[in-house]
């Protein structure tokens, strides 16, 4: 048996989340309190007590998700359950590389609480959307945006999560003309996303600068677990810039379609999602259907409890 961790991204938050997990565990709550302090935030009243609109601010989601996962993967780390490999959704690659020692648990913190500030602060003012479209193939919502950019309107490929769901970003009416193009070349959805930030696209190239600024004093570890990339689908290896990478990240689609297929190919066949929500090991079943796997979530206490004792 072979196991990956996914930590999930921005989308999956609601206000409660890991709130039933914090009262039952003891290292839950632990990190719970090293994280406000290192974020100088209450974390427990941000994840539990907070309206769903200011949850899903860039700048409290980021760090809200994050913790959440945090705090479950101590759990399990306590139960001696480890994954040979660990790959995480935008935010969640923080999360991934603080379980691989790559980053400190202050590093990755902080990290975060800057970028999202950043990706939810330094946008064009613009009317943006993203939407999930389903069923379609990749190169063919590739065509349609690259046609709808000729004429001058903004729209791109953000995520490409599975073979057959990919997010598009972009300004509100060029997603609006794309969504119509789509259904028409036979998308089976075009799905509205809550949120309006352009995020891994060209519109947040302000964010990165400013971002790659706060990466240069931050180091980075050799780590001990394979740690899958967002912007390519490939683990770290030794001599990647990781600042690089990490600041690139913030404009590149998230590519974990490719992420994925990896997996499939070095044999895992065991998928544990940690954090709030079920979406990644949604796509996990929907592109491995033929294959042998199971998939776990850590949604709930219910949930996380089936894997301890399993």
């Amino acid at each position: 048996m072979k196991t990956a961790f996914l930590f999930p991204g921005q989308g999956a938050q609601y206000p409660g989340m890991g709130k039933d997990i914090y009262e039952k565990y003891e290292e839950a709550r632990n990190i719970y309190d090293k994280a406000s302090k290192i974020l100088e935030t209450d974390i427990k009243k941000l994840c539990f007590e907070t309206s769903q609109e200011e949850l899903s601010k860039t700048k409290n989601t980021q760090i809200a998700i994050a913790v959440t996962s945090l705090a479950i993967l101590e759990v399990l780390k306590k139960n001696k359950i480890q994954a040979d490999i660990c790959v995480g959704l935008s935010l969640g690659e923080y999360v991934a590389l603080i379980y691989a020692g790559i980053l400190s648990l202050e590093d990755g913190l902080k990290l975060l609480k800057i970028r999202g500030t950043y990706m939810g602060n330094l946008v064009p003012n613009e009317e943006f959307a993203m939407a999930a479209v389903i069923g379609l193939d990749s190169a063919k919502i590739e065509e349609v945006c690259e046609n709808i950019q000729n004429n001058g309107l903004f729209v791109s490929i953000a995520n490409y999560n599975y073979s057959m769901q990919t997010v598009i970003s972009g300004n509100r009416v060029a997603v609006e003309q794309a969504t119509i193009n789509l259904k028409e070349l036979g998308a089976k959805k075009v799905i509205p996303l809550n949120t309006s930030g352009p995020f891994h696209t060209k519109k947040l190239e302000k964010a990165k600068e400013h971002y790659e600024k706060e990466l240069e004093n931050i180091k980075f570890n050799k780590g001990n677990k394979v740690v899958i990339k967002n912007i390519d689908g490939t683990p770290y290896k030794e001599g990647d810039n990781i600042k690089e990478i990490l600041a690139k990240h913030i404009i590149s689609p998230v590519r974990f379609d490719k992420s994925i297929k990896f997996m499939k190919d070095n044999g895992v066949d065991t998928f544990i999602e940690i954090g709030p929500g079920k979406a990644l090991t949604g796509f996990v079943k929907k592109e491995l259907k033929d294959y042998n796997v199971k998939c776990f979530t850590t949604d709930s206490l219910e949930e996380l409890q089936k894997i301890l004792n399993t």
